[in-house]
């Protein structure tokens, strides 16, 4: 074999390694398919996460701007793919959509590979299909309105028996925003002529035991954090007994749970 031919080979052995090499990175690089109704990557269950605004009592428009400013902080915070719902807790233990705003971040421009995307593109269409909605639920979400009762617990164990918030989904995160003033036949907050928060409160077994006999082990493996917005008059409790209490029920049904405070008084 003359060294022409051999120059030949090694000529079509580079040019097979350039097009391998080519065609493995344009179908590992290439833009996922969305579902044009979650706007989630088709067949993949994705990481879900979930802001719950309470709104079994009356919000000030101080503590309407701090909400709207926690859940645009969590739609900031969003990997491309994850998907963020939005519900607010009402006295049935309810939890209603929110102009029905559950969807999957489809990426803006500067979270997607320029190489196989428009970045401009990408943004306007994460503009219109994506943070429009979510701007179109938060003027509803922040709207005041109250309830006679308020049952965080159920409504909590509720809404992991959604398949989107079943066990096997990965990253399950919950953002609950509200007082904890929990009024439900679980247990009650109220009744002060009873005696302190402790001595009127159930013990933590008998509540967590009551969610266990309903829903099981559903809410293990949750990750929630809460902001506490402290109302008049309640700011010891709220962040002395009733939070112990509830940090005790949390743990032992396997949520693990961080706290935030939304002082009363900033929010006066």
């Amino acid at each position: 074999m003359s060294g022409r031919d051999l120059l030949g080979i090694f000529n079509l052995i580079i040019v097979a390694g350039v097009i391998a090499g080519v065609s493995y990175f344009a179908l590992t690089l290439r833009p996922a398919e969305f579902d044009p109704d979650t706007l989630c990557i088709a067949e993949i269950v994705p990481p879900h996460r979930v802001v719950i605004i309470d709104k079994t009592d009356i919000y000030s428009p101080q503590q309407a701007a701090a909400i709207e400013r926690i859940i645009l902080n969590e739609r900031d915070n969003l990997a491309v793919g994850e998907r963020l719902s939005l519900f607010e807790l009402d006295e049935t233990g309810r939890l209603a959509d929110t102009n029905e705003f559950s969807l999957c971040n489809p990426g803006s421009g500067d979270q997607v590979n320029p190489l196989y995307r428009n970045p401009d593109r990408i943004q306007a269409r994460y503009e219109a299909l994506f943070d429009a909605p979510l701007q179109s639920a938060l003027a509803d979400l922040v709207v005041p309105k109250e309830a006679p009762q308020s049952p965080i617990l159920e409504a909590l164990a509720e809404l992991v028996q959604d398949p989107s918030m079943a066990q096997t989904v990965p990253g399950r995160r919950i953002v609950l925003v509200s007082d904890m003033l929990q009024n439900s036949d679980i247990f009650t907050v109220y009744g002060r002529a009873r005696g302190s928060l402790p001595d009127r409160l159930p013990p933590v077994a008998e509540t967590v035991q009551a969610i266990r006999d309903q829903y099981d082990l559903a809410l293990a493996g949750v990750t929630m954090e809460i902001h506490l917005i402290e109302r008049p008059n309640w700011e010891t409790e709220q962040s002395g007994a009733l939070r112990a209490y509830w940090t005790q029920v949390f743990n032992q049904l396997g949520i693990g749970v961080s706290w935030q405070i939304i002082p009363a008084s900033a929010l006066a």
